[in-house]
């Protein structure tokens, strides 16, 4: 089975961190796995992608182009990606900062009010493991045992503090109904 995953958003919104997650996380679980990057020149405030494959065989091109999950955390990224989601596929969008509903009718969309709900619990800045939590507990994508030995591979020895707080943003999205 493979899964390819497209995670788009602003720069300084953690889409690399929330694709970097599920890449490890998939590694635990002996996947083959392909994690691209992309960002602007600008970093902060630019234009972000990550590209993440999921495959139980090896994977070919590590490029997304027909994502069978999309995570939009912004409106540019779903104005831009919306389409290239599979016919089947599921779409994830930050309805904090999104206010229009996804046009299409052949994909399952999730509106999370990831933003509003890590301000809420008072770590503005986890909206994104929000958003993974629920991706992961609608597709099935990784398994949601474990998720700390995983957290633990992409959260830096400098901010080994913020580990628990990712794992909690994740649960959050992962119990959100």
């Amino acid at each position: 089975m493979t899964v390819q995953i497209l995670i788009a958003g602003f720069g300084g919104q953690g889409v690399l961190f929330a694709g970097k997650f599920l890449a490890y996380k998939g590694l635990l679980e002996n996947r083959q796995l392909s994690w691209l990057p992309s960002y602007g020149p600008e970093m902060r405030g630019g234009t972000a992608n990550c590209s993440v494959i999921l495959s139980d065989t090896p994977i070919g091109s590590p490029i997304v182009t027909s994502p069978d999950l999309l995570m939009v955390m912004n409106l540019p990224s779903l104005d831009k990606y919306e389409d290239s989601c599979v016919p089947g596929g599921k779409i994830f969008v930050d309805s904090t900062l999104i206010e229009r509903k996804v046009r299409r009718t052949d994909v399952d969309a999730f509106y999370i009010p990831a933003t509003k709900m890590a301000a809420d619990a008072g770590v503005p800045t986890l909206a994104n493991m929000i958003m993974v939590g629920k991706m992961i507990r609608e597709s099935n994508v990784v398994s949601h045992d474990e998720l700390e030995e995983a957290m633990k591979k992409v959260v830096s020895a400098r901010h080994a503090d913020l580990a628990q707080a990712n794992l909690k943003a994740v649960e959050t999205g992962w119990q959100f109904e």
